[in-house]
């Protein structure tokens, strides 16, 4: 399994990015070895169409979960649509969000993308 956290910085240490399309980088995280790669998010700066790049480089990473604050409708149809779960509401480190997914202390979104539009 792989999860993509989003981080201000590319280490374990890290502090969860709260935003899914413009965060620093992605930690992605093997949860049984706790082994990582940090890749810099390189669509953080785009002026447009940031969290659809993003969630289309984390499709190609072959990642299963994305754990982060918040995540938009566009990069959620786009991740979703690849079968990634979705956890939004992460804070604290990268591997405190890791630990907290493994102990089912987060939740993935399980929402439409109506009620995302409108929430």
């Amino acid at each position: 399994m792989k999860i993509c956290v989003t981080a201000v910085a590319g280490s374990l240490d890290a502090q969860v990015d709260p935003r899914f399309g413009r965060c620093q980088y992605f930690v992605i995280v093997d949860p049984e070895t706790m082994r990582f790669e940090a890749i810099p998010n390189v669509s953080a700066s785009a002026l447009s169409g940031a969290g659809i790049q993003a969630a289309q480089m984390v499709v190609d990473k072959g990642v299963d979960v994305v754990i982060t604050g918040q995540v938009g409708p566009n990069s959620y149809q786009v991740l979703s649509s690849a079968g990634i779960k979705i956890v939004t509401g992460a804070f604290g480190t990268v591997r405190e969000a890791v630990e907290a997914y493994k102990q089912q202390q987060l939740e993935e979104v399980k929402r439409r993308l109506k009620e995302l539009r409108e929430g």
